[in-house]
């Protein structure tokens, strides 16, 4: 019973995060080391970062997306 509510808790909170325009980092860390093995992974704390930058326009009109 513990291991459904820790499931639902965290599928809740994906589904927060994203209603919010916030992806998972452990998607992102997924994504860099299958499709960009060459490529260095950025930190929770700047991908955090990059992620409200590219929420809220905090830098020069880039789209968040590596492609």
């Amino acid at each position: 019973m513990l291991d459904n509510l820790a499931e639902a808790g965290r599928y809740l909170g994906q589904a927060m995060r994203l209603m919010v325009g916030m992806p998972e980092y452990s998607t992102y860390v997924t994504h860099m080391e299958t499709t960009h093995p060459d490529q260095p992974v950025m930190s929770y704390e700047a991908f955090f970062r990059e992620r409200q930058e590219a929420r809220y326009g905090g830098g020069n009109g880039k789209i968040g997306r590596c492609c």
